[in-house]
């Protein structure tokens, strides 16, 4: 028993091939922080029912709260729309939250999904806007703590606060 709540993590900072292009994210600085702590993987896109590889998408009209608000969708690189799919991934990550006592999330910088600080700007350009991506503005709603890898590694994680 570590004396720590579960936290939820990118599956793709933890090294799981579920990026959009096929690959990981993994970060050794972070898999270090989190030694002897359990884990929690979840990759919201593959749960909203996108498979790997995909076609980037990105978020147009706004960030995640705008998606929730219904002012902004999330359009791949070809312009089909895959709100839903989004949608549908932060809920289901939202339940496995919940379901495995997980107290914190720490997720993807720059995911249209997980994305905390800084997303892409929806026109495929490399640039990119501050915001929440899908994922996090809902479990930001719901009163999670959620960090980027950056902000979990520089110690804003507060591991105190999520103990049992």
């Amino acid at each position: 028993m570590t004396g720590f709540a579960p936290v939820l993590v990118s599956a793709c900072l933890l090294g799981e091939k579920c990026r959009y292009d096929g690959q990981g994210s993994s970060c050794p600085l972070l898999l270090e922080k989190l030694r002897g702590r359990p884990v929690i993987a979840a990759c919201p896109e593959q749960l909203g029912g996108l498979g790997t590889p995909r076609k980037p998408a990105e978020i147009s009209g706004g960030d995640g709260k705008a998606v929730w608000a219904g002012k902004a969708l999330v359009k791949n690189a070809c312009g089909e729309e895959l709100t839903e799919f989004f949608r549908e991934g932060a809920e289901k990550t939202w339940r496995l939250l919940s379901e495995t006592g997980c107290t914190a999330a720490i997720l993807k910088e720059r995911s249209p999904s997980c994305g905390k600080n800084l997303i892409y700007d929806g026109t495929f350009q490399k640039r990119l806007r501050p915001g929440p991506g899908v994922t996090t503005a809902l479990l930001l709603k719901k009163g999670i703590p959620v960090y980027s890898e950056t902000e979990w590694i520089s110690g804003k994680g507060d591991w105190h606060c999520h103990e049992k």
